[in-house]
């Protein structure tokens, strides 16, 4: 008896020490979701998108099977940045629907890999989609929500500059600029490096700049905006053509407020120029955003200002959201 019990312990101890995944499987995988975050910044979205939905049904499939707990957690890991991924790049895409639901799968992976630092980017993630959803309200929370966690790297510049944006939007001036200020002092205390993954998962200087230009033109300082806007385009590099074009935006409303319509058609050129694939949702809002103020502007009747606004209504035909509809097989949920 006593020798059979220890058969069973060992053939016990054989099954658990077995996995479907290695720690080099596991990286590897960490190392793909890395690659795609820096590829969302620049490539065509779409195409980002499969390939994003194929390597998180990989992690899926991973799951599903068995492996050590270390391993569990650190795929799961790699899950919730994927569907992160995917409900980030769902908005951008139009659909706000898709965009949540890939955004409660990854707060499930962040809740059960224990993961603060995902938490806080799922959180950061959904703030976006409420916010292009007109959630204001639940914009500002999970931005908090997130920012309350006291994540490490660039996450926590970007939660308080969401938190500005929805305020903005609200018509809350003095919460707006607290926000950019807590903005600002966390980028002050950031150390290089601190970002787990990286590119469309991190939050340099030009992207801070882009969301504090945004703000400031919504509460009306226009000087401060163009200060903003300026100093992003011409001193920090590029972080991604979204981002690019929404300061460019910005600058152009920033303009529009100090009375000079031509220069806000000059500032809103490199947007017009955009590739079809590049003209995401929230470019594509703020464009709208652009052509109304130009159109409640005392400049309406010139014909500079119809000419951009003609310019602005033909670009919106035209957009990535647009693009994937009419695709045989559309749809980015």
């Amino acid at each position: 008896m006593l020798h059979v019990a220890a058969e069973e312990s060992a053939a016990w101890a054989a099954w658990a020490e077995a996995t479907n995944v290695g720690d080099i499987a596991v990286e590897q995988l960490m190392a793909d979701t890395r690659a795609l975050s820096e590829a969302y910044l620049t490539g065509d979205p779409a195409r980002v998108f499969a390939r994003t939905r194929r390597l998180r049904d990989r992690a899926f499939g991973l799951l599903e099977g068995r492996q050590h707990p270390r391993q569990a957690s650190d795929l799961y890991v790699v899950a919730g940045y994927l569907c992160t991924l995917l409900a980030w790049m769902s908005s951008d895409l139009g659909q706000l629907r898709d965009a949540e639901t890939h955004g409660r799968t990854a707060w499930l992976c962040a809740e059960l890999a224990g993961h603060p630092e995902l938490s806080a980017w799922v959180l950061s993630t959904r703030s976006k989609v409420a916010f292009w959803d007109s959630r204001l309200r639940d914009a500002v929370n999970h931005a908090r929500r997130g920012a309350a966690g006291r994540p490490r790297g660039t996450v926590a510049v970007l939660l308080a500059s969401q938190e500005a944006d929805a305020w903005s939007e609200l018509g809350a001036v003095d919460e707006a600029r607290a926000a950019l200020l807590r903005a600002r002092g966390a980028r002050d205390q950031l150390s290089a490096g601190e970002d787990e993954i990286g590119g469309l998962f991190s939050c340099p200087e030009v992207r801070r700049a882009n969301y504090s230009a945004s703000v400031l033109t919504r509460v009306g300082d226009a000087q401060g905006a163009l200060a903003e806007a300026d100093q992003a385009l011409h001193s920090q590099p590029a972080h991604s053509y979204g981002t690019a074009a929404q300061i460019h935006i910005a600058r152009a409303s920033a303009l529009l407020l100090l009375a000079s319509p031509d220069g806000a058609a000059e500032a809103v050129a490199p947007v017009l120029s955009l590739p079809p694939e590049h003209r995401l949702e929230p470019v594509m809002r703020r464009m709208r955003d652009l052509a109304s103020t130009v159109a409640r502007s005392r400049w309406s009747t010139a014909r500079p200002a119809a000419r951009l606004q003609e310019e602005i209504d033909a670009w919106c035909m035209t957009t990535a959201p647009r693009l994937l509809a009419l695709s045989p097989g559309g749809g980015a949920g």
